[in-house]
């Protein structure tokens, strides 16, 4: 931050005393939308309490705010995407892409990532699902 005020500074867009655009960015702030819980829905059952508590920090509503860069945590994201995909069903790259970018806008790094960690097997262009814990209330509502 101290860098993009220094910047600002420096075109003359920003004066030393920061003062009056502090109050105007607190106001500003106050008005912008707060960031939605994870979606109870996403959660589902089956997730500890640590599990639960990392998808609600990088959930918010149903979009993946980040993807996380701590390995661990990454695992739990990854483990409750793969849940979109029903095992034994075989996917097309474009399906895999669609399903994925309706959580986060960078769908080919998330794709990387389940199979890199086995969730998902590529072949010839096609994936399935081959990791990830089964979800009972996918199962129950089957027909």
């Amino acid at each position: 931050m101290r860098i993009a005020l220094g910047r600002l500074r420096s075109a003359g867009l920003l004066k030393d005393d920061l003062g009056p655009y502090l109050t105007l960015l607190r106001q500003l702030a106050a008005t912008l939308p707060q960031v939605a819980p994870a979606d109870p829905a996403l959660l589902g059952e089956g997730w500890s309490e640590d599990e639960a508590e990392v998808l609600s920090r990088f959930f918010s509503g149903t979009r993946l705010t980040s993807i996380p860069a701590a390995h661990g945590k990454r695992l739990v994201v990854l483990e409750r995407l793969a849940q979109e995909f029903e095992p034994g069903v075989r996917y097309v790259e474009a399906e895999v892409n669609f399903m994925l970018q309706r959580f986060h806008a960078d769908y080919a790094a998330l794709r990387r990532y389940l199979v890199d960690e086995g969730f998902l097997t590529r072949a010839d262009g096609v994936y399935w699902r081959t990791g990830g814990r089964y979800d009972p209330a996918l199962a129950e509502s089957e027909p």
